[in-house]
């Protein structure tokens, strides 16, 4: 048993499937939900912490039925809502504390344990201002806190590096990977942002239009995909010289962008054919690297085959 298993699990709003017969297992570590927007990322989620109801199906969270033990399942889980919800008058070390409080810890554990969370979040400074003089990424790491301040054995993360510039976005992402390697704490985390999850997760989930199109290790989506990218740099068209000197040594090339894409599988070890090439072209060699496939393309890679199924 995972610590999420659904079951033809479904949810009708009039003639749209939000969720379509589901049927995932989640296991320990840091799994990622992918989706575009509408894929029914936030449904899932809201149905597995009892609030919403499914249409059909049934579901499990850390062992408890999500139909009959929704406040043990919340007792137990964490939930970054991805939409902005914190009182703008209220200070985070309150906030947190009275999140605390209300998971069922006393008053003085509560407040340790609210004092020690924003400090792993970064807000151990500015823990005493009102939440709405804040940035996006200060609020962002509130929420975090106050989904961690009950000492949850599962987060639940909707879209937490939603409206994030790439700094505090890359500052977040390590919070995440912190939660679920340091902390040992399971994580869902969702997002619309495909390159994010390949960063953090142990396993990637693509939801689209409520139907799952893929669950797999994180590995399997970003393995090697056989080619290598080069780039050179050289007076003149130096790619240009550099890929037809490949093709001429035998070597399946073609351009990709700034880039020349080698087919390295088979044949003789590629990687000092290239450097002897760029050598005979008088051209630098910038670098040479494994290309991997990303959760990207294989979405888009899933999603064509479904639609011509």
């Amino acid at each position: 048993m995972g610590v999420i298993d659904t079951q033809g699990l479904s949810k009708r709003y009039g003639q749209i499937d939000a969720l379509d017969s589901l049927d995932l297992s989640i296991q320990p570590g840091i799994t990622g939900l992918v989706g575009a927007n509408g894929a029914g990322k936030s449904t899932l989620i809201k149905i597995l912490l009892g609030l919403l109801r499914p249409s059909a199906g049934r579901a499990t969270v850390l062992g408890h039925d999500i139909r009959v033990e929704a406040q043990q399942i919340r007792g137990k889980v964490g939930y970054l809502p991805e939409h902005d919800c914190l009182p703008p008058d209220v200070r985070a070390i309150d906030f947190v504390v009275h999140m605390a409080r209300m998971s069922g810890l006393p008053a003085h554990a509560a407040r340790e344990r609210a004092a020690d969370v924003l400090r792993h979040v970064g807000l151990a400074e500015e823990r005493y201002r009102l939440m709405g003089g804040y940035s996006t990424g200060m609020k962002q790491r509130a929420k975090l806190a106050q989904a961690l301040a009950h000492d949850p054995q599962l987060v639940l993360l909707d879209e937490p590096t939603n409206g994030l510039d790439p700094a505090a976005r890359d500052d977040m992402l390590r919070l995440v990977s912190r939660i679920g390697q340091d902390f040992g704490i399971a994580v869902l985390v969702t997002s619309h942002l495909l390159g994010e999850l390949e960063r953090v997760s142990d396993h990637v989930v693509v939801l689209d239009g409520g139907r799952l199109l893929r669950s797999s290790a994180t590995r399997d989506f970003t393995g090697d995909t056989g080619s290598l990218l080069v780039e050179v740099l050289g007076e003149g068209d130096a790619q240009r010289r550099m890929g037809e000197a490949l093709v001429a040594a035998g070597v399946r090339c073609r351009p990709r962008g700034q880039l020349i894409e080698v087919d390295a599988r088979g044949g003789p070890a590629p990687h000092d054919l290239i450097r002897d090439t760029a050598v005979d072209q008088g051209v630098g060699l910038v670098r040479v690297q494994v290309e991997h496939q990303r959760i990207e393309d294989i979405f888009r890679q899933e999603t064509d085959r479904v639609e011509h199924a």
